[in-house]
């Protein structure tokens, strides 16, 4: 049991640490911005999600897979695939947003939870 736990633990600290060592690539030896990694990497999320490529990884490593952005754009491809099976065209465009509302919404609500508590100011002040 503690072998397995431990197991799964590595499984998606490697997976997960990969993705985020090769944002941290881009970082570094790209003119790229954050903005603009962070949003290739649910672009390719969506991609590898769309053509299958990514449910595989996420089977083996978990959280490793599908907590980082590639994972959100994994959800949003097969939102879209599962809304299309079910309302056809119509699914296109709600599909994604469907399977995302739970993420989205605690994103939202802890973020809001957290600003009230701290009380960010501006740092140009």
């Amino acid at each position: 049991m503690i072998v397995e736990l431990l197991w799964a633990c590595i499984k998606a600290f490697l997976v997960g640490g990969s993705i985020c060592a090769i944002g941290q690539v881009l970082l570094d030896y790209t003119k790229m911005t954050p903005a603009r990694i962070l949003f290739s990497f649910v672009v390719a999320g969506v991609i590898l999600g769309a053509f299958g490529i990514y449910q595989p990884l996420v089977d083996f490593a978990g959280s490793g897979a599908s907590v980082p952005l590639t994972g959100f754009g994994n959800l949003l491809a097969q939102g879209v695939k599962e809304a299309v099976d079910q309302d056809g065209f119509i699914g296109i465009f709600t599909g994604g947003i469907c399977s995302a509302a739970g993420g989205l919404t605690a994103a939202i609500f802890f973020g809001l939870l957290i600003a009230t508590i701290l009380k960010p100011n501006d740092k140009n002040k």
